[in-house]
């Protein structure tokens, strides 16, 4: 009986051993196979599959351990901007343009500077009830700001919500680590201002997403 529980013992720390040697194998074929498949391009270059530490830890076979996770969390926190002059709301009318604009940082495009980027929004989440056309990937963003209390200045919430929304935005790994939405201030996808007027279309009382 001892030597069939051996045996066993045996039997499972060499299917671990098979699995992570499975895992990292994998981790190499698809890098390998990310260099193989791109190629430069207008103004789209080899640089943009090159990873910092947290796409790495959340492109691996294995998924990042709770350690790794809140390591990458904090450090994504450290490196947000927040706006200079402490105003986060901009023009809800230009955030909504920026949010059914998908257009950017494709090879066809002339320049990848974020003044021409567009937010993309819609691609990923419902946001105003009269657009019929949006994507699931995210939630719903409708009544965002209505919803958390942001019509009232005077809630100590507001802030909270304020902050973290442009924390989200400016860069999503701040709050989850493996986060698909894009990092639109950290990647330089957006500029500042651009960021101020998606706010206000989520946060500003008068915008149709809060009424």
């Amino acid at each position: 009986m001892k030597t069939t529980y051996i045996a066993a013992a045996l039997a499972l720390l060499a299917t671990g051993a098979a699995q992570a040697q499975s895992a990292k194998q994998l981790d190499q074929q698809t890098a390998a196979m990310m260099q193989a498949s791109f190629r430069e391009q207008g103004i789209a270059k080899m640089d943009r599959i090159a990873q910092d530490d947290a796409q790495k830890a959340c492109s691996q076979a294995k998924p990042p351990s709770e350690a790794v996770t809140k390591k990458i969390e904090a450090a994504q926190l450290a490196s947000i901007k927040w706006p200079a002059d402490g105003q986060y709301l901009g023009d809800w009318k230009e955030g909504e343009k920026l949010a059914q604009n998908g257009r950017g940082m494709t090879w066809t495009d002339a320049s990848i500077a974020p003044a021409k980027n567009g937010a993309m929004c819609y691609n990923c989440h419902q946001i105003d009830k009269k657009e019929i056309s949006f994507g699931t990937i995210g939630p719903s963003l409708w009544n965002y700001g209505k919803l958390r209390g942001v019509a009232n200045p005077a809630d100590p919430a507001s802030e909270a919500i304020v902050k973290y929304t442009w924390g989200k935005i400016w860069n999503s790994k701040a709050y989850s680590a493996c986060s698909t939405m894009p990092r639109f201030g950290h990647a330089d996808l957006l500029t500042e201002q651009q960021i101020r007027d998606v706010m206000a279309l989520l946060l500003d009382p008068k915008s149709p997403v809060n009424q």
